[in-house]
């Protein structure tokens, strides 16, 4: 039987983006070969065979950790769920999940569109890399969600300085200007780093330069990391 490599399965208040404060639970899977500079889960990077889990024993611990299915909004997450040797097995858990009567946010990497997965979630939460991160992301991904899933995800930016923000906001205009509109929420997430101080100063410039350039976009912290710290995993 196929297995699914899993980092982890718990539940946690969401602490980013457009659901933050929505209490779900977050499917993560290993194995990630991305590679962002400012990562702060490196721990699902490697693909490790030993995480192994068939997909009854994924159900029932999101059938547990949800308070036996009193929680039915589902994260699947990673490393990245949609790396070509994960997608069949994510594709089952989906199919499993929305039998159930789950709802389903992906977190998507901005690397590739999987339709077969993303006509089944209910939410896709796509990155658009910045160049601290090292990744870039392929504007024709983005231009794909609007044609095909507009009203159906987030854009999510990690800013860790001015020229994150300037790239984001070229990124935005060269979309604007190939007469799309903007059927979607674009997230700033100004960055936190591991083992780092709360950077105050770099969420008022993020907040700062938002501001100055028209307000496009929607500055959202990452809650978790405020109320734990930057290094606490699970939350």
């Amino acid at each position: 039987m196929a297995k699914h490599l899993i980092n982890s399965i718990y539940r946690a208040t969401e602490g980013e983006g457009v659901f933050v404060g929505r209490p779900q639970i977050f499917v993560r899977y290993q194995g990630c070969n991305i590679g962002c500079l400012n990562c702060d889960s490196k721990d699902t990077w490697d693909f490790s065979p030993e995480s192994a889990q068939d997909l009854e024993s994924v159900l029932a611990q999101v059938h547990t950790e949800g308070f036996n299915g009193a929680i039915k909004n589902v994260s699947i997450t990673g490393g990245d769920p949609l790396h070509p040797s994960h997608v069949p097995h994510v594709l089952s858990l989906v199919k499993a999940l929305k039998e159930k009567g789950y709802y389903l946010n992906l977190e998507a990497a901005g690397t590739r569109v999987v339709d077969e997965i993303f006509d089944l979630v209910d939410y896709i939460s796509f990155d658009f890399k910045t160049p601290s991160t090292g990744v870039k992301t392929p504007l024709k991904n983005i231009s794909k969600m609007i044609a095909q899933y507009p009203g159906k995800f987030q854009v999510k930016s990690v800013i860790a300085d001015n020229r994150d923000f300037t790239a984001t906001l070229e990124a935005f205009k060269t979309l604007e200007a190939e007469g799309h509109g903007m059927p979607f929420p674009w997230v700033l997430t100004p960055c936190y780093n591991t083992e780092e101080e709360f950077p105050m100063e770099r969420f008022v410039s993020v907040m700062k330069w938002n501001e100055e350039n028209g307000g496009l976009f929607r500055v959202i912290g990452q809650q978790h990391k405020w109320i734990f710290g930057p290094d606490k995993k699970q939350v």
